[in-house]
């Protein structure tokens, strides 16, 4: 039996996500997404088993069944610059190493895409087994773009970055973190400077964007692609579960041998691993004190400061 229009629930923690982030577009968005994804279900033949709680940030995932009585995901997710190229990176990879898509209509922000397991992620192992399954699939998803793509660049995404942490610079001295943010800038143009490989990278792989599947051990899910260098991609797995990191008695040596760690695995230069890290952990960490998250923003700032 197929939902009735309204009869499904956004979680909280997307309608939450989706406002602070888009505002009263974004409540528009919510208002009309029951609707949107009951006719969804229904175009694509598709049985609702139930929506996953809490989901995504900028999605909602419901767990249906095709035709077939064959499990699947279908994803309704905000369209954002981040999102708009997720389906073209799936494409390509077609199930090595990521979620298979099964069907797209990337305008509307639908996709239909294997069943995981979204109760077994990554972030369920040990550290040391974490990473070592997490480099092992970044090695099967860095590949070539294919030409023509339309996959934003890194260097795109970063002056975007870079142009609004200088103008949000001053909030950095509410955490005494101005020149952390000064290094971030710096090092960003340094690195850009200098950048000379494009790979197709996941944009946003962390422990927990990995999910067990039956196929495979483990899959990655909700890229973010973009085209650049290996160690832009891999900066965000290093600030991963960076709480136990700068916890323990020796913070500053834990970090060092996390970058040395995931740069001798994945053969990616340690020194852009190293700056690549601090601007992202300090770029999101302005992120998060904007938004309100002031512990979070402490966090990715003292993680960044040790490196």
């Amino acid at each position: 039996m197929k939902p009735a229009a309204g009869q499904i629930t956004v979680p909280d923690r997307v309608r939450q996500s989706v406002l602070a982030r888009q505002g009263e577009a974004g409540a528009r968005w919510l208002a009309a997404l029951p609707d949107r994804v009951a006719r969804r279900l229904a175009h694509w033949d598709l049985t609702l088993d139930r929506i996953a709680d809490p989901g995504g940030r900028l999605s909602v995932v419901c767990y249906v069944r095709r035709s077939d009585n064959s499990p699947a995901v279908l994803k309704a997710g905000l369209v954002t610059p981040e999102t708009a190229q997720e389906h073209a990176a799936l494409t390509g990879w077609a199930g090595r190493g990521a979620v298979l898509l099964l069907d797209a209509d990337p305008a509307e922000g639908f996709l239909l895409l294997e069943r995981l397991h979204g109760d077994i992620p990554l972030r369920s192992l040990a550290e040391a087994k974490a990473m070592l399954e997490a480099t092992g699939l970044l090695q099967r998803l860095w590949t070539g773009p294919a030409a023509g793509h339309a996959f934003p660049t890194v260097a795109e995404h970063v002056a975007v970055r870079t142009d609004w942490l200088r103008r949000h610079r001053a909030a950095a001295e509410q955490l005494d973190a101005r020149p952390l943010v000064d290094a971030a800038l710096a090092a960003a143009e340094e690195l850009l400077a200098s950048a000379d490989e494009a790979f197709l990278l996941h944009g946003d792989f962390h422990h927990g964007n990995v999910l067990a599947a039956d196929r495979a051990p483990w899959l990655a899910i909700d890229p973010q692609p973009l085209v650049g260098e290996r160690a832009f991609d891999l900066a965000w797995l290093a600030q991963d579960r960076k709480e136990t990191l700068i916890a323990g008695p020796s913070p500053e040596g834990a970090v060092r041998r996390r970058l040395h760690q995931l740069a001798d695995a994945l053969e990616v230069d340690g020194e852009r691993l190293r700056g690549w890290t601090l601007f992202r952990s300090t770029a999101a960490g302005l992120a998060a004190l904007a938004g309100g998250d002031r512990g979070g923003a402490e966090l990715y700032l003292e993680f960044a400061g040790r490196l």
